[in-house]
């Protein structure tokens, strides 16, 4: 199945917003649609690389928050964990974070989705963790949500470098919670069967979502 062909008159890419609570399987999923075809935006890449080494955000992020910068042999960049440790205890200060790093990742993002536009390519995929909580929803025409149980979903993140249970509880509160997503999306994959199951479920989706005209290509990311 691939991506970038399907049955439908060209109307611009279809574009699926991908979102889900952090331990997911999120990526997983990112990878399923990227194993059919189907070009993926990663927001959450797009953010690092803003904020790494000559990065587009580093000079804006480091007036506000002096002291998260790293010293590098070339040029700055952002210790993102300083950076994190401050911003998700904080919310004033992660909301002028966001009005830095939002503006700029959306700029990616319609670059990418016109440079796919250009090679009509049929479907698309925006992988953005906080896809809701920032109103991207209406910029899709279509929302996928991973989900897994919380006694899934828990022990992924908590072996992760850095985390602990304050910290996840940090930034889920900043969140709209897991089951709210389920309820606002379009469609679910549950992370909990197995890989195989969530490539079954992608690979369903692709197919109906090459059959319908794109709605959100024109009056949000086109001219």
């Amino acid at each position: 199945m691939n991506g970038a062909s399907g049955a439908r008159s060209y109307s611009g890419p279809v574009v699926l917003g991908l979102t889900g609570g952090i331990g997911m399987g999120k990526t997983w999923a990112a990878m399923a649609f990227r194993y059919f075809g189907v070009p993926v935006f990663d927001s959450d890449k797009a953010v690092h690389k803003l904020l790494g080494v000559d990065g587009g955000a580093v000079g804006a992020v480091l007036k506000k928050f002096p002291d998260v910068g790293i010293n590098t042999k070339t040029k700055p960049a952002i210790d993102r964990n300083k950076l994190g440790n401050i911003v998700f205890n904080d919310v004033k200060k992660l909301r002028e974070l966001e009005s830095i790093l939002h503006p700029l990742v959306e700029k990616m993002q319609k670059d990418f989705i016109a440079h796919h536009a250009r090679r009509r390519t049929s479907l698309l995929v925006l992988d953005i963790p906080l896809l809701f909580e920032t109103g991207g929803e209406t910029k899709t025409d279509f929302v996928v949500c991973v989900y897994a149980p919380k006694f899934v979903q828990r022990p992924r993140v908590l072996v992760r470098p850095g985390m602990n249970d304050a910290r996840l509880d940090a930034i889920e509160s900043n969140q709209l919670s897991p089951e709210l997503k389920c309820q606002m999306a379009d469609f679910v994959i549950s992370t909990r069967a197995g890989r195989g199951e969530s490539l079954r479920q992608v690979k369903e989706m692709i197919k109906v979502m090459n059959k319908i005209p794109a709605r959100a290509w024109g009056p949000h990311w086109g001219k």
